[in-house]
């Protein structure tokens, strides 16, 4: 398919909020402006495209905004959207204003929904890795993971203080169903002797040896960091096999849950936000078209959306050994 020119742009937020999402939008608004562009704003995802809850947007339509966590455009989840007639109502929606470029914020659930889309009507769509999970390949950051990590971190300090004061053993959950960077960057930042993630499997055994063996050095105070994917199935799980196991230690169990959703975004995730809503619109008035943007060695990156689905960041052998080096 030939590029074709672009006019009016379309954005979207998709899957799971993340903090940096309104920073997004904001860029994609006002670049496309910049551009003489008209540019619209879709409503709950996907939803709002096959509902036709679609609406233009200006300037002032994302004034204010760029410190506001979650997304003013809301955020859905389309069962609809994946069936063929809904994408068709999609399609008549955008096409009775003349849309002809999407920008998609969202995860790769979302991404797998523009690549379709963008197949079967000939729209150029660029995705925006917006998750805190960063379980997207090509881009070192993706929108939200930062402030997710500062949340947890901050959730997790205070935490310390009173693991401190009685002596136990906590086991704090943090997000993460298919990957563990939140976990991992949050325990290294916080001192934690442990951290389950899903993509190592956790061993028990080891894990009790290892805190038996801190109890038998009069380390009483121990934080174990568990991502809610993690094998094990999670902190609760975790919780009730070393209550049984080690009956001297005072155990709890903390899990932080959506709290690092929410809050206004870190400086980061304002900047990675910003970039890639400001190249997002760039790509399409130069003519790409279904492909994500990252940022890499602090440069803009292009992944082809398929490529983007596919892969996912992989944690290497290093991280795992300098937690085990700075626990010890």
């Amino acid at each position: 398919m030939s590029a074709k020119k672009v006019n009016k742009i379309g954005v979207l937020t998709s899957g799971g909020d993340a903090p940096g999402m309104n920073a997004a939008i904001r860029a994609v608004v006002r670049t496309s402006i910049h551009h003489g562009l008209e540019v619209f704003g879709i409503m709950r995802g996907y939803n709002g495209m096959v509902d036709d809850d679609i609406f233009q947007m200006d300037s002032r339509s994302v004034a204010n905004i760029i410190q506001r966590g979650g997304t003013i455009l809301k955020t859905a989840r389309s069962k609809e959207f994946f069936e063929p007639e809904g994408r068709k109502k999609a399609y008549e929606n955008l096409k009775k204003r003349g849309i002809d470029g999407l920008v998609i914020i969202g995860g790769d659930g979302s991404f797998r929904g523009a690549q379709k889309f963008s197949n079967e009507f000939d729209i150029p769509c660029i995705g925006l890795p917006g998750t805190i999970d960063k379980d997207i390949a090509g881009s070192d950051f993706t929108i939200g993971f930062d402030t997710a990590v500062n949340t947890a971190i901050d959730a997790i300090d205070k935490i310390r203080d009173t693991m401190d004061a009685h002596d136990r053993l906590f086991l704090v959950e943090v997000m993460g169903r298919d990957a563990g960077y939140i976990a991992l960057h949050s325990g290294i930042a916080t001192g934690a002797e442990n951290i389950l993630i899903p993509e190592s499997r956790t061993d028990i055994e080891a894990l009790i040896y290892n805190l038996t063996e801190k109890e038998k050095r009069k380390k009483l105070v121990n934080l174990v960091v568990v991502a809610e994917g993690d094998e094990f199935g999670g902190a609760n799980e975790l919780g009730k096999v070393l209550k049984e196991r080690l009956p001297q230690a005072d155990i709890r169990v903390c899990i932080l849950g959506h709290i690092q959703r929410g809050g206004s975004p870190s400086g980061l995730d304002r900047l990675i936000a910003s970039h890639m809503g400001y190249h997002a619109v760039e790509a399409l008035v130069a003519g790409r078209r279904n492909e994500m943007i990252g940022i890499v060695n602090n440069a803009v990156h292009y992944t082809p959306l398929d490529k983007a689905i596919k892969e996912k960041q992989n944690i290497g052998e290093e991280w795992m050994k300098i937690v085990k080096i700075l626990a010890s």
